[in-house]
């Protein structure tokens, strides 16, 4: 079989180069691909944009009507040519249009008395023209002259509560494209209030609760019917504000610009401003959000397949190169006019598509647009078809990579003779079993004619031997001694074993002419020790110490009486015994004997036994260090308390006796003492001389 590996390199569709002519302005490429992907087989792309120099712009200006913007409205009269001019500075195209709003005409929002109603300002001296919600005065135009002229003819309004009707206006200015008049150009639209905006739901006060339905609703002098649907929520606002391409400029005073730069972050394409309390500074204010919209480059993709995964790398300057990260979207900032900027899209579907999807790729605030369409390659080609084919050894038909066999063929490529008794290609294939039950060569090769073709150190007919499969000693094939066979192991000479892992020999157990000392067998030349006995030849005895005591004592208490004791051949028997002279320590010990236990070569048993040498007690030595120590410590303690304690009395006595030199006493009267004779003039008596 051979193997299709189908290549899914993009098909540019449309590529026309960038340009900034006039009469054929490229800003994007390429403008249209399609792809035919592989499932989990990333495709990457480039996109190339650069913002063309003079390119044509749409200003649609809405301004809030209500009564606080009186002061606003006189200014924007005097101003439109100035927001011309300053346009004009980008681009000779430019286009303006004019559109304002107030609020749906219900309460709360707008009174409902007659008088009130026809007239909404705050007090009788004023004149203002009936509330409304949105209303397109001026469609887009060249003419500076004639936006001076319609909003010269406006007149003020006004309304019961702070929040104005800028969303139905700002919906409706997107969404009624014929009525404003945009072209396939730059979209700005500028939005000027002094106070924050209803949101859906908030008509609910006013007993409207069907949800804006997206469309327009504009009648034919331009007013928009709203008491019919609530307002429209910041998603629908943002959804199609960023469909229609419209950048969105939010030029609010001072006081309401908290709430518009929270607004903002979720609308893409949008900028915020602070306006003089009389927009005087509008002009200034228009050019320099424009400014930064048009230097803020983001590239997105919108309705891409379930299951296809887009992200994006950004070459905004040719220092960076390709080392900048993969991310959600194309971003690049600060981009200048005529700089070119460049983005690698990477696709990866994880899905096989039923049919050919598109989706498109856009720039934020940019018309055009890249359509991308993606389809998936699941399955071969399988339209060609090559009769009496070379891969079928001219024996078959190749169909879609397999081979068809003629009559007397089988096989993968037809290389079999199919004998007569054959009937199929499940007949041949049995006589690739060792039974009916098993499988295809052991399932450990492939039935090729009828003959088992063996893997790796597979073999025999049927592939069940396998010469790597014994059992395994120290990690090594049959322990190292000896060779695999079909899964046996057939030893050398010396040893044995399902892993030749025992020795036969018995050098290693043996020792002076004895097997183990006579106290165990040796078992694949290791002694395995009777009950009594352990170690590496059955040389030491288990537990001698204890075992042997009584003989020992019975043995030192007779040899100190002179014999006088009873005889210890009872409890002795054949041991030999050797007395030491002069204490000696040795491995076993009881009370003041001391004493070890040795087997001969011959089997019997030696035991060497003697005075246990005096210790001191330990004892009283410990406990004599231990009062000693306590009660020098104790001492040394006291001593040092005492001195601290002597050497603080003599310094403060010092101050003392310092501060006694220093005083310097004079003599004073008591306030408090009185004498004991008290003299009284009398003022009647007149001392004579």
């Amino acid at each position: 079989m051979d193997i299709i590996n189908p290549r899914s390199d993009p098909v540019f569709l449309k590529n026309n180069d960038l340009s900034s002519n006039s009469d054929n302005v490229v800003q994007l490429k390429p403008q249209n691909l399609l792809f035919k992907l592989r499932v989990g087989v990333p495709q990457t792309f480039n996109v190339s944009f650069k913002r063309a120099e003079g390119y044509p712009i749409d200003l649609y200006y809405l301004m809030d009507l209500s009564f606080s913007m009186k002061d606003d409205l006189d200014t924007i009269k005097n101003l439109g040519q100035d927001i011309l001019y300053a346009l004009k500075k980008v681009t000779q195209k430019v286009r303006i249009g004019f559109g304002s709003f107030v609020d749906k005409v219900a309460l709360p929002y707008v009174s409902q008395v007659k008088a009130k109603k026809n007239n909404p300002c705050p007090n009788r001296l004023n004149t203002c023209q009936p509330a409304f919600s949105f209303q397109n005065i001026l469609r887009l135009t060249e003419d500076a002259d004639k936006f001076k002229t319609r909003v010269s003819d406006q007149i003020i309004s006004g309304n019961l509560d702070s929040p104005e009707a800028g969303f139905d206006a700002i919906m409706q200015a997107a969404v009624c494209q014929s009525v404003i008049g945009w072209n396939n150009v730059t979209r700005i639209l500028v939005y000027t209030s002094d106070d924050t905006f209803h949101i859906a739901g908030d008509g609910r006060l006013a007993g409207i609760f069907e949800p804006y339905d997206g469309m327009c609703h504009l009648n034919d002098t331009g007013f928009y019917d709203s008491t019919k649907y609530d307002y429209p929520s910041v998603g629908q606002l943002a959804r199609v504000l960023a469909a229609n391409n419209i950048q969105l400029i939010f030029a609010v005073t001072e006081d309401s610009v908290a709430a518009y730069k929270a607004l903002s972050k979720l609308i893409p394409q949008s900028v915020v401003g602070v306006l003089k309390n009389d927009s005087s500074n509008v002009v200034l204010l228009i050019s320099e959000a424009y400014n930064n919209l048009s230097s803020t480059i983001l590239l997105e993709h919108h309705e891409a397949p379930s299951g296809l995964d887009l992200t994006y790398r950004s070459h905004c300057t040719p220092e960076k190169g390709d080392n900048t990260p993969w991310q959600r979207r194309g971003e690049c900032m600060n981009v200048k006019l005529n700089q070119q900027v460049n983005f690698t899209v990477s696709l990866n579907i994880s899905t096989c598509l039923k049919e050919k999807q598109t989706f498109s790729l856009k720039l934020q605030g940019i018309s055009e647009t890249l359509k991308v369409s993606v389809e998936t390659l699941c399955d071969c080609d399988c339209q060609d078809r090559e009769e009496q084919s070379s891969h079928c050894n001219e024996n078959g038909t190749l169909t879609c990579g397999i081979c068809s066999c003629d009559e007397g063929h089988l096989g993968q490529r037809c290389d079999c003779e199919r004998p007569k008794d054959m009937t199929s290609a499940d007949s041949m294939a049995a006589t690739c079993r060792q039974d009916n039950s098993s499988q295809l060569c052991s399932g450990h090769g492939s039935c090729e004619c009828g003959k088992c073709i063996c893997w790796g150190t597979h073999h025999d007919k049927f592939c069940q031997c396998d010469d790597n499969s014994c059992a395994r000693h120290n990690n090594m094939l049959c322990g190292g001694n000896g060779q695999c066979d079909c899964g046996t192991c057939k030893c050398n000479a010396n040893y044995t074993g399902s892993a030749c892992d025992c020795s036969t020999l018995t050098d290693q157990c043996r020792t002076v002419g004895k097997l183990c000392n006579g106290q165990g067998t040796c078992q694949c030349n290791q002694c395995q020790c009777t009950k009594d006995f352990f170690g590496i030849n059955c040389s030491k005895i288990a537990d001698a110490c204890p075992k042997f005591l009584e003989c020992v004592t019975c043995e030192l208490n007779n040899k100190k009486s002179s014999g006088l004791m009873s005889n210890c051949s009872q409890l002795c028997g054949s041991v030999k015994l050797t007395w030491m002279k002069g204490p000696q320590e040795f491995p076993c010990s009881k009370d003041t004997i001391s004493y070890k236990v040795e087997l001969l070569p011959d089997g019997n048993i030696l035991i060497f036994y003697a005075d246990l040498p005096r210790s001191i007690d330990r004892t009283y030595v410990i406990i004599g260090s231990s009062v000693s120590s306590i009660i020098f410590i104790g001492i040394a303690v006291i001593l040092i308390s005492r001195l601290m304690l002597e050497f603080h009395y003599r310094r403060e006595y010092d101050s003392f006796l310092k501060a006694k030199e220093a005083e310097v006493w004079e003599d004073t009267k008591n306030p408090l003492f009185q004498d004991a004779t008290t003299v009284v003039m009398n003022p009647m008596h007149i001392q004579e001389d």
